[in-house]
């Protein structure tokens, strides 16, 4: 099925989603200090929010405790800018503080309102 186009069409769009950590701290001091600012660097990045998801109505724990998106004008722009040093350094990053692990996911993304 193909994606839903939004107002200008397509982009490519990168979800990262972050696994509860073991010290919120010091993943939150990393990740606000470090990471995001390095990640902001890295060419062809159009758009980058971060959301901490809250408890459910219920009070349980979302399944992840950060959730990144990242858009790109293509998948080419996406893949150029991982390419290079700066998304190299994005990559390695995550070791120094994402030990809980992360799942990505990516692929075309159009808004529908």
């Amino acid at each position: 099925m193909a994606p839903v186009p939004r107002r200008g069409g397509l982009v490519f769009q990168v979800t990262v989603l972050y696994n509860h950590p073991e010290d919120p701290a010091r993943f939150d001091g990393h990740y606000d200090g470090v990471h995001a600012p390095l990640a902001a660097t890295i060419p062809g990045l159009q758009r980058y929010t971060v959301t901490r998801p809250g408890p459910g109505p219920d009070g349980t724990l979302p399944q992840y405790y950060l959730v990144a998106v990242m858009e790109y004008e293509s998948e080419a722009a996406y893949g150029a800018g991982m390419a290079g040093p700066e998304g190299r350094a994005t990559r390695a990053d995550l070791a120094n503080f994402a030990m809980a692990g992360v799942t990505l996911l990516a692929g075309p993304a159009g808004a529908v309102v």
